[in-house]
């Protein structure tokens, strides 16, 4: 009995120890928590705004106790309280983490349109903001596909010595050129990475297996992305190196994003079950160490899983990926989620919805994706055209340091051709003339080289020159186009006519630089045929009608420019156009002897054009100068910029506009 006592009593005592252990520990811990402030405590605890800002951008993953909503939130109560006592410092540097916010929440156009405006502001501001704003507005035009204009951007950073040259191969990548973007990338970057440096070894080789990934080269993607795994790991277990916490949360996004490329390696690869584990642990750290920003691989992790979901035929794991990505953040992931949601319904036997989700694609890319194509071409042409131009200037910098060096040489040449020639002057003199004609070939041999690869940089250059016009055409098409399909989406009659009286517009113009690049003199327009492929495309729009008028032409022989021929067009649209739908209407038709007549000569530096229909006229209240209708206005202006002014008689049949032009 006295055993059994003395183990009950050591059971007890063991028992309160472990309670009071466990208190304290719950105490310390429970201390420890209301302590340590989150991020966005600690970031209102401060009073100086540099300290707010330094604070912001130098904090690992400041989103992961708070949303960038709730950061946002804050930014602009601090920003209004110091707009309110005039402190502009202040104002400047709040501005500059709003527009860091807007981007990570995704809202990109925001972001750049509050970059822009601080850009106006440069002087005031210290080295490190300049860079912050120049790579903001460098991001968000990648994210918005304004490629061609992120040149000027990085242009800047090269004078600012930011960085050291002006880098084009991640725009060639965007715009599709993934083989000549891997080889301007891999001839850049491989003698800047040092051997012991893993975390740029590891960026260095994903970057590679990215371009090659995109460029359909799988398999050798796959080995690529495999040596960027070993080097961020070695990085991450490398215990010689003390790491701050920014730097590991670093690494650990970089290991999360290369994790998720070898899954989507081995899905293409049709090894689905190699492929999801991968894509799951990628999807669970992008969460944990990207939170709060908006990640694009993330979205395109998380379809790539659901695919492997579809796949191994786990339909409600897959079902419920697709249905998380409820904005997609460019047309490539939202074809890709409407395809595999249709994937999803065929496979269940719901048709109706497979069939729904794929015609949501067939919409897009009968719209979108062919505009894009389009932008991009013409985005490559000036991105190359840029690039040749920055290759000029770097080609004659090179000339100058040649041409100093070669002084500077022939210099130095020059003392030791003294002193050797005062120690023995026949012998060593002759093989100073020898030497100096030896290195004046080889110079000349540079400089022609040189002169050889400008010339044909110049040439290139103006191959992609003659086909400007031919992208300014498309262009318009694509913004015709677009008010199309938003026409389709419009239920207001007074929007719908808008869009259309719009579309029509943008068609005329888009007609000017469809004749100006079928001719063969590029400086002018015949436009006798302009006037009646305008006509045709008005009569499109307002078919009711429009095909029983008689419509004279007289334009034989006229040519006119561009910077006339464009307001003409306009013109003559919105004639035209309000003949079609005002000038005839229904009540009042004659079974014929309605016409339209426009006539247009050219005496040497005079034009003269008149327009006139045998309508109804315009009502007696119609003021025709600068206080009617939006169509009066705009025609108004237009004259005004042929250096004229439009002329109305009002008949008693019909309505008569007139007017002379140099």
């Amino acid at each position: 009995m006295k055993h059994n006592y003395t183990t009950n009593n050591f059971l007890i005592k063991m028992l309160m120890v472990s309670v009071l252990y466990s208190l304290s520990l719950w105490g310390a811990l429970a201390q420890k928590e209301v302590v340590e402030p989150n991020i966005l405590q600690e970031f209102q605890s401060m009073q100086i705004a540099e300290d707010k800002f330094q604070h912001f951008f130098n904090t690992a993953n400041r989103y992961k106790d708070n949303s960038a909503y709730d950061w946002q939130a804050m930014v602009n109560k601090y920003h209004k309280d110091a707009q309110l006592i005039n402190d502009s410092l202040s104002v400047l540097k709040y501005e500059i983490m709003q527009a860091q916010l807007f981007y990570d929440i995704g809202d990109f156009s925001k972001s750049v349109a509050i970059a822009n405006e601080l850009y106006d502001k440069w002087e005031a501001m210290d080295l490190e903001s300049k860079r912050i704003i120049l790579d903001l507005i460098d991001n968000n035009y990648a994210k918005l596909g304004l490629y061609d204009r992120q040149f000027e951007i990085r242009n800047k950073k090269r004078e600012l010595g930011l960085s050291e040259k002006v880098v084009f191969y991640d725009i060639y990548s965007n715009l599709g050129l993934h083989r000549k973007a891997m080889d301007d990338y891999i001839k850049e970057m491989l003698k800047t990475v040092g051997e012991f440096d893993y975390y740029g070894q590891a960026e260095y080789h994903s970057n590679v297996g990215t371009y090659l990934f995109l460029d359909m080269s799988t398999p050798t993607a796959l080995t690529y992305y495999k040596k960027a795994e070993s080097f961020i790991n070695i990085y991450l277990n490398d215990i010689t190196r003390q790491k701050t916490e920014q730097e590991i949360e670093k690494g650990n996004l970089l290991k999360a994003i290369i994790q998720g490329n070898i899954g989507k390696c081995y899905a293409l690869l049709k090894e689905f079950d190699l492929a999801i584990p991968l894509l799951e642990t990628s999807i669970a750290a992008l969460e944990e160490y990207n939170s709060g920003y908006s990640s694009n691989e993330l979205m395109v992790n998380t379809l790539e899983l659901s695919d492997c979901y579809l796949q191994k035929e786990k339909y409600d794991k897959a079902k419920n990926l697709l249905l998380k990505v409820v904005a997609p953040t460019n047309i490539e992931n939202a074809i890709r989620r409407n395809g595999l949601l249709a994937a999803y319904f065929a496979k269940t036997s719901d048709y109706k919805s497979s069939v729904d989700y794929l015609k949501r694609n067939v919409r897009i890319n009968d719209s979108l994706v062919k505009n894009e194509s389009s932008m991009k071409k013409q985005q490559l042409a000036a991105v190359a055209g840029q690039e040749i131009e920055y290759s000029k200037k770097m080609m004659e910098e090179q000339k100058l340091d040649l041409d100093k060096s070669k002084i500077d040489l022939l210099a130095k040449e020059e003392r030791i051709n003294i002193v050797f020639i005062s120690l023995i002057f026949t012998l060593l003199g002759f093989a100073g003339l020898v030497y100096a004609y030896i290195k004046s070939i080889k110079n000349q041999r540079l400089i022609e080289n040189q002169k050889e690869i400008i010339e044909a940089s110049l040439v290139e250059k103006d191959s992609l020159l003659k086909e400007i016009h031919h992208r300014v055409k498309n262009n318009l098409q694509m913004v015709s186009s677009l008010l199309s399909l938003q026409t389709k989406n419009t239920r207001s009659k007074a929007a719908i006519q808008a869009l259309e009286e719009g579309k029509s517009r943008v068609k005329a113009m888009a007609l000017i630089h469809q004749k100006l690049y079928q001719n063969e003199d590029l400086s002018v327009i015949e436009m006798q045929g302009y006037i009646e492929s305008l006509i045709n495309s008005v009569q499109s729009v307002y078919k009711k009608g429009g095909h029983n008028i008689n419509i004279i032409i007289d334009a034989e022989g006229v040519e006119l420019d561009i910077d006339r021929a464009i307001p003409f067009g306009l013109i003559l649209n919105e004639l035209v156009s309000n003949s079609f739908k005002y000038a005839f209407p229904d009540e009042l038709r004659k079974d014929s002897g309605e016409k339209i007549t426009i006539y247009l000569s050219k005496n040497a530096e005079k034009g003269y054009f008149e327009y006139s229909d045998n309508g109804v006229g315009l009502p007696d209240e119609t003021d025709t100068n600068h206080n009617g209708s939006m169509g009066i206005r705009l025609m108004n202006r237009l004259v005004n910029q042929l250096q004229s002014t439009l002329n109305v008689d009002k008949t008693s049949e019909g309505v008569r506009y007139w007017f002379n032009f140099k």
